[in-house]
């Protein structure tokens, strides 16, 4: 086993070192709040145990170069990480692994698989990091493919060329968030975009899907800092030009930006940067009613005061991430600038959420952190690992994010809470459902919900279907979005096309013929074959 070997069925590093006191207490307050009995015990499969099927057709020598059929790859690219994903890598079904996965090396290998995918009618999926959880990354069932190449951009790791005077840079698209900190700190600069998956996912894959990342306010998706894009398609290659903004016509970039996939994949990206921060500030407020809460989060959202972090958790969620005792929501609230002091716009937050009824402890100005910020900080990018080891106890565990008006918010959140609550009832017999805020707007929050049930043993994956089929139409029903930043995929499709008006689900697939005429790249993502 390589050292920091990740998974080929779950979330992250196969040896990573998950607190498991962590996982016992909130498997305990699932099994105190819904009375289990008892947990589920399931051992994960060993690699040697795999008995995936042979590859479907045979690849000329000059694929050959840079493709691989070994099971590893062929099993850790067959999913991403939704929990369906993970329910069947945990019990070992990969009934439609990529017949191979390519590692191509130059935009001529990738023209190269094209031209053989349209020639035997082979499908190709575009792969980043692989941390979709929308069934963006999975191999096609379509029998109207001879099979799949699954395509992984980990070669095209390189921050190209750094422009501080513009404070943007050129990178390839297949680099990972780490590696591009990492590369820009020594010129003082940062991209400033955190997903939950931050480790584990590329800067293609966040543009390809309109990532958004940890902050608040502000420059919330991926696509606010891209500021040219190039794209190999079947057709040709698309390269934007590089400009602070423009007026002509529709943009190139934003076109790409949230295509999954579908129309080319991206080699390359100028991306816009920020200095790195050197005044930071956080500070959580506790609110005994949650009524306050939003209300607090709309008057700060409105102000233009734009903190790096304003997230609100709900009063269990903020219990199970050792943030209280339940009793009180919770608002972490951030500042940080590269270039002045920030106490002055988290006191004027502070007065807002005051007036709202929000209890904090007063800091000195020394003090700069909050040790309850950085408790959720840690349980926030740790939450996947967590995902993983309560699904080996038999649990259904799913989020749903979507973002919606603020004079909406009160019937939709309600609205959302009855359909999951009724929905785990009838088909777990209970379950417990959290909310927080990801992301504020002027105009509206970005709430984000997470179920938690008990799951029949081996009936969890139908189970999850139901419930989230429930809770996903209820989103479309009562006015948000099908996703807010986690993208389309297969699993948000149905409901994505009742967002979407016919005629622009018509002027993508009309994009979709020019640039791929033949259909190979990501079927059934975003947009279907007709």
């Amino acid at each position: 086993m390589k050292v920091n070997q990740r998974k080929f069925w779950g979330w992250g590093y196969d040896k990573y070192p998950i607190d498991q006191s962590r996982v016992d207490q909130f498997a305990a307050m699932l099994q105190m709040a819904l009375g289990i009995k008892a947990f589920s015990n399931i051992v994960p499969p060993q690699l040697s145990e795999l008995n995936l099927r042979d590859p479907r057709f045979s690849l000329p020598a000059t694929l050959s170069e840079y493709c691989t059929s070994e099971t590893f790859d062929r099993a850790s690219h067959a999913y991403g990480k939704s929990y369906r994903d993970i329910w069947r890598g945990l019990h070992g079904k990969f009934d439609n692994p990529p017949d191979y996965v390519a590692f191509p090396r130059t935009e001529e290998d990738i023209v190269q698989i094209y031209q053989f995918a349209v020639e035997e009618g082979i499908s190709v999926i575009p792969y980043g990091g692989g941390s979709s959880v929308v069934g963006g990354v999975e191999p096609t069932l379509d029998t109207r493919y001879k099979g799949v190449i699954t395509v992984d951009m980990k070669h095209f790791d390189k921050i190209l060329q750094v422009d501080k005077q513009s404070r943007s840079a050129l990178m390839q698209g297949g680099i990972y968030g780490p590696q591009i900190e990492m590369g820009l700190k020594p010129h003082g600069l940062t991209l400033r975009h955190y997903p939950q998956s931050f480790e584990f996912s590329t800067l293609g894959g966040w543009i390809a899907t309109r990532s958004g990342g940890h902050f608040a306010t502000l420059f919330t998706h991926i696509d606010e800092f891209v500021q040219a894009v190039r794209v190999v398609t079947p057709t040709g290659i698309m390269q934007s030009r590089r400009l602070p903004g423009s007026g002509a016509g529709p943009s190139e970039e934003r076109l790409i930006s949230g295509s999954e996939g579908i129309f080319g994949i991206i080699t390359e990206a100028w991306m816009r940067l920020q200095d790195i921060p050197k005044y930071k500030l956080t500070q959580t407020v506790r609110f005994a009613s949650w009524d306050a809460t939003v209300e607090a989060c709309r008057v700060i959202a409105q102000s233009g005061l734009n903190p790096s972090n304003a997230r609100l958790v709900d009063q269990l969620e903020a219990f199970s991430n050792g943030l209280g005792d339940g009793s009180h929501a919770v608002l972490i609230l951030g500042f940080e600038s590269h270039s002045h002091p920030v106490d002055n716009w988290m006191q004027e937050t502070l007065v807002l959420a005051s007036a709202q009824g929000g209890i904090f402890e007063k800091k000195d100005k020394a003090q700069q952190s909050d040790k309850a910020a950085t408790t959720w900080k840690k349980s926030f990018f740790e939450a996947p690992y967590l995902r993983d080891e309560l699904m080996k106890k038999g649990c259904i565990l799913e989020t749903f994010e979507t973002a919606v008006t603020w004079d909406q918010f009160s019937q939709f959140h309600n609205g959302i809470l009855e359909a999951a609550n009724q929905g785990m009832k009838d088909i777990c017999g209970g379950g417990l459902i959290t909310c927080r805020f990801t992301h504020l707007y002027p105009d509206g929050p970005a709430p984000y919900y997470t179920i938690s049930a008990k799951g029949q043993t081996g009936r969890e994956l139908e189970q999850w279907d139901q419930i989230k089929t429930i809770v996903s139409q209820a989103i479309i029903d009562l006015g948000g979005t099908i996703t807010h930043h986690h993208a389309v995929g297969k699993d948000h499709r149905p409901f994505y096309n009742q967002q979407k008006s016919s005629v622009f689900d018509r002027s993508l697939k009309a994009i979709k013929r020019e640039l791929d005429p033949s259909w190979i790249l990501n079927p059934d993502v975003l947009i279907t074959k007709v």
